[in-house]
C-alpha cells in the first residue's frame, strides 16, 4: 500500500494551491478503492506528524504537460509507467491530470463567457442604434420628424394585423387538419366553395353575425317583424335579441396576448390624454369644463395608436371634469361590473355584457382587471341608430393614488366585422378627496359612421354631446346624486309625502322601483339591435313618423302578460329644452296633453327629492278622474335633468300593488309598463363651430313614448284597429304638446 502524504501537487509555474486538492481522501470524487485505503491510513496514523508539502520540479511539469497534449486521460497502466519514469507515485499522477483537466474547462468556460458577453453588447449597441433611427424617421416629403416615445410594441399596426392574422391562420390549419382525420377517403373541401377577393377572404356581412341593418325590411316581414294578413291583424313575431353580442365568442390565447399588449399601451396614452392641455386639447363653447380635441395635435403626440381612422368615420373626441358624491373604490366597483355599469348610465348603455376575463382583481381590488366587453350606446330616440363596441376594459392604480379605467376598442383584431363604432383610449381617471367625493375626469374618443342618424338630430350629434364627455360626466354626477339621496337618513315630518311614505325602508321602496321604471324606458325607446321598429306615419300633418314595436309578455313579473304595443316618435320644438321640461312636469298642467286622465285632476301625494335641481324628484301621483278605475289609480313618475338631457318618465299602478311597495315588498314583482318624454337640445350652443353642422337654434329635440297593453292573451294577434288607437293617442298628444308650448305653430 502507499502512504499518500503529498496533497499539493504543482501542475504548472501558475497555478495556485486552491486548484489542488487539499486532502486525498475527501476532496477526490474520483478516487474509488484508493481514497478509501487513504482514510483508513489516516486514522491508524492520526497521530503521526504530517510531511510538508513538496512541489513537481519543472522537468516532470513539462513532461506532464507533453503527455496530457497527447493523451489527458492515461489509465492505470500509463499512469504506473510515468510513474515509474517521473520518479511520482502513481496515485500523484492520478490527480494531477484530474486537476489539470478542471483547470482546462474553467479557462474555457471564462474564454467562452467573455467572448458571449462581447458579443451581446454589439447586439445591445445595434438594437439602441436601430431604435434611435426609428425614432428619428422624418417624412419624406415635408421632412417633418416625429417625437420619440418608448411603447411596449414596437411593430406597426399592419405588422401586428399580418401577425394576428397568420396565428389565426395557423390555427385554422391545425384544426382543418385534426378535422380531415374523420373524412379519410373523402374529399376534405368536397362541400366548400371559395371565393377570393382582394383580402384573400370573403368578409362576413353583418347577416353573418345575426344582425340586419337598422330599419332593413325582408318581403315578408314589416321591420318589426309584424306581418300584415288578409284579416287586418298583425301577426307579431316573437323577436330574439340577435346581435353582434349573441354571437360574440371569447379571445383566443393568440388573441389575448395581443390584448394585454394593447391595454397596456392604449392605457399609457389614456393618462396623458388626460392629464394634457393645450395644444391637444383646447375649450369648447359648450362650457367652461368641457375641452374638445385638436386632431392634428393628438397624431403629432401619438402617431401610432390603433390605426389609422377609417375611412368615412367622424371624430368625436371630448373630455370633461366634475366633483362626484362617491368614492373611488365605489366608482371602480360599479365601472368593473357591467350589469351595475349599465344600470349606472341607462340612458346611455342599452346593453352590456362581458364577453371575458383577462385579468382578475388583485389585492382586494380592481387594480390590474382587464375585463373584454361588448355594449350598445344609445340615444333615447329610435331615430338614432345605437352604437355597438367590443373593446377591453383595463383598471389601474397609479402610483399617485389615483384610479384610471380604460377602455379601448378590438375590432382590429377581428377581421371583417361590422364597424360602425371604434373607441380609441377612452376612460376616467379618479382622484380621491375628503368626506367621500372624488374628482373624474372623463375622456372620451371614438370614430363613428353616423351617416343613418336623423338630420334633426346630426347638429347634436356630430358636435359629440349625444355621446361625448360631457353627457357621461353629467349622468355620473345625476346618479351620484341619485344615490347619495336613497341612502340618506329620513327625517320624518308631518308633511303628505310623510304620510305616505312613513318610514326609510318605503322611500327606498319606492325609488327602486322608479329606478327600474326608468331603465326599463330607456332600453325600450332607442334604436337598438333588439328593439325592431315598424315606421308609419302620423295624422298630424307634419314631417315627423311614429314608429310602433310590439312584444309578447310571458313570465315576466315586471311587465302584465299579454301584447304590449310601443309607439314613440321624435320632433323638433323651437323653445328651450328647460321650458319643456318645466311644462311636462307641472301636475296642474298635466290635463292639457295626458289624454288618459280625461280631464280629471292630478294630486301630488308623495315627493322625493333627489337631486340639487329643483325638477330631480320621484313622484306618486293620484287620478281624480270621473271613473271609478281612474280613481283607483295611481301614477308613479320620475323626472330628472342635467346640463346634457331631461326626462320626464311615469307609469300607471293600480292602488293595491303601490300599498305592497310602500308596506316593504319587493318592487321587482310589480307589472310596470312605463311611457313618458325625452328633452334634449337641438345641437351645441351658438358658437361652436364643429363639424359639418355648425350652431343649435336653441330649440328642443322631444321624444314622446308610450307602451300600451292591448292584449292580455300573449298569443293573440294584434289588430290593426289597436294599431290605428295608439297612433292616434301619440299623434294628438304631439299636436296638444305643440299647442301649448308654441301656439304660433
Amino acid at each position: 500500500m502507499i502512504d499518500v502524504q503529498v496533497h499539493s501537487l504543482d501542475i504548472s509555474n501558475n497555478t495556485s494551491e486552491s486548484d489542488v486538492p487539499q486532502d486525498i481522501g475527501t476532496k477526490s470524487g474520483n478516487s474509488g478503492g484508493d481514497a478509501d485505503h487513504a482514510e483508513q491510513d489516516e486514522d491508524a496514523n492520526n497521530s503521526r506528524k504530517r510531511k510538508r508539502y513538496h512541489r513537481h520540479t519543472q522537468h516532470q511539469i513539462q513532461e506532464l504537460e507533453a503527455y496530457f497534449k497527447d493523451c489527458p486521460h492515461p489509465d492505470d497502466k500509463q499512469r504506473k509507467e510515468l510513474s515509474r519514469v517521473l520518479g511520482l507515485d502513481p496515485l500523484q499522477i492520478k490527480f494531477w491530470f484530474q486537476n489539470k483537466r478542471t483547470q482546462m474547462k474553467n479557462q474555457h468556460e471564462r474564454h467562452e463567457n467573455t467572448h458571449l458577453r462581447a458579443e451581446n453588447e454589439k447586439f445591445k449597441s445595434e438594437v439602441m442604434r436601430y431604435r434611435e433611427a426609428l425614432g428619428n424617421v422624418s417624412c419624406p416629403n415635408c421632412g417633418v420628424g416625429q417625437p420619440q416615445r418608448v411603447l411596449i410594441n414596437e411593430m406597426s399596426f399592419d405588422e401586428r394585423q399580418l401577425r394576428l392574422e397568420n396565428a389565426r391562420l395557423r390555427e385554422e390549419i391545425v384544426r382543418i387538419t385534426s378535422e380531415a382525420g374523420r373524412y379519410v377517403g373523402r374529399s376534405l373541401f368536397q362541400n366548400t366553395t371559395f371565393q377570393n377577393n382582394h383580402n384573400g377572404y370573403n368578409s362576413p356581412t353583418p347577416a353573418d353575425f345575426g344582425v340586419l341593418p337598422p330599419y332593413s325590411t325582408p318581403q315578408s316581414v314589416v321591420d318589426g317583424g309584424e306581418a300584415f294578413n288578409n284579416n287586418n291583424e298583425v301577426d307579431i313575431v316573437d323577436h330574439q335579441d340577435i346581435s353582434i353580442m349573441s354571437s360574440m365568442i371569447a379571445p383566443t390565447e393568440v388573441e389575448k396576448q395581443f390584448i394585454i399588449e394593447l391595454a397596456l399601451v392604449a392605457m399609457e396614452e389614456f393618462v396623458q390624454m388626460a392629464h394634457m392641455k393645450e395644444p391637444l386639447w383646447f375649450s369648447s363653447n359648450i362650457d367652461n369644463g368641457t375641452s374638445l380635441l385638436n386632431e392634428e395635435e393628438y397624431f403629432r403626440f401619438f402617431p401610432r395608436g390603433i390605426g389609422p381612422r377609417p375611412i368615412g368615420f367622424n371624430t368625436e373626441a371630448s373630455r370633461d371634469t366634475a366633483i362626484v358624491i362617491m368614492n373611488p373604490i365605489n366608482l371602480v366597483e360599479i365601472l368593473m361590473e357591467a350589469n351595475h355599469w349599465s344600470s349606472l348610465f341607462a340612458n346611455i348603455v342599452s346593453r352590456a355584457s362581458t364577453i371575458d376575463v383577462l385579468s382578475t382583481a388583485v389585492g382586494g381590488n380592481y387594480n390590474g382587471a382587464m375585463q373584454v366587453i361588448f355594449a350598445e350606446f344609445q340615444v333615447p330616440s329610435p331615430q338614432v341608430p345605437t352604437r355597438e363596441c367590443y373593446f377591453v376594459r383595463y383598471c389601474r392604480h397609479r402610483a399617485d393614488g389615483t384610479w384610471a379605467v380604460m377602455d379601448v376598442s378590438l375590432d382590429q383584431i377581428r377581421a371583417g366585422a361590422p364597424l360602425r363604432c371604434r373607441r380609441r383610449p377612452s376612460g376616467c381617471l379618479i382622484q380621491e378627496l375628503p368626506n367621500g367625493y372624488s374628482k373624474v375626469t372623463w375622456v372620451e374618443h371614438v370614430e363613428v359612421d353616423d351617416t343613418l342618424v336623423h338630420n334633426i338630430y346630426k347638429p347634436l350629434v356630430s358636435s359629440g354631446l349625444a355621446f361625448g364627455a360631457q353627457r357621461w360626466i353629467a349622468t355620473l354626477d345625476r346618479q351620484c346624486e341619485r344615490l347619495a339621496s336613497a341612502l340618506a337618513t329620513y327625517s320624518p315630518t308631518n308633511s303628505v309625502t310623510d304620510m305616505v311614505l312613513s318610514t326609510q325602508e318605503s322611500r327606498r321602496s319606492m325609488m327602486k322601483l322608479a329606478e327600474r321604471m326608468v331603465n326599463s324606458f330607456g332600453s325600450g325607446v332607442s334604436a337598438s339591435v333588439g328593439n325592431h321598429w315598424t315606421t308609419l306615419a302620423t295624422g298630424s300633418g307634419t314631417d315627423e313618423n311614429v314608429r310602433i314595436m310590439t312584444r309578447k309578455s310571458v313570465d315576466d313579473p315586471g311587465r302584465p302578460p299579454g301584447v304590449v304595443l310601443s309607439a314613440a316618435t321624435s320632433f323638433w320644438l323651437p323653445v328651450p329644452p328647460k321650458m319643456v321640461f318645466d311644462y311636462l312636469r307641472d301636475e296642474s298642467r298635466r290635463t292639457e296633453w295626458d289624454i288618459l286622465s280625461n280631464g280629471g285632476t292630478i294630486e301630488e301625494m308623495a315627493h322625493i327629492a333627489n337631486g340639487r335641481e329643483t325638477g330631480n324628484c320621484v313622484s306618486l301621483l293620484k287620478v281624480h278622474g270621473q271613473t271609478e278605475s281612474q280613481s283607483n289609480m295611481l301614477i308613479l313618475q320620475e323626472c330628472s335633468t342635467d346640463l346634457t338631457g331631461s326626462f320626464v318618465i311615469y307609469a300607471p299602478i293600480d292602488i293595491n300593488s303601490m300599498n305592497v311597495v310602500l308596506n316593504g315588498g319587493d318592487p321587482d314583482f310589480v307589472a310596470l309598463l312605463p311611457s313618458g318624454f325625452a328633452i334634449l337640445p337641438d345641437g351645441p350652443p351658438a358658437g361652436n363651430c364643429r363639424g359639418a353642422y355648425n350652431d343649435g337654434s336653441g330649440g328642443s329635440l322631444l321624444t314622446v313614448a308610450f307602451q300600451i297593453l292591448v292584449n292580455s292573451v300573449p298569443t293573440a294577434r294584434l289588430s290593426l284597429g289597436s294599431v290605428a288607437t295608439v297612433n292616434n293617442l301619440i299623434s294628438c298628444t304631439v299636436d296638444r304638446i305643440k299647442g301649448s308650448l308654441f301656439p304660433e305653430a
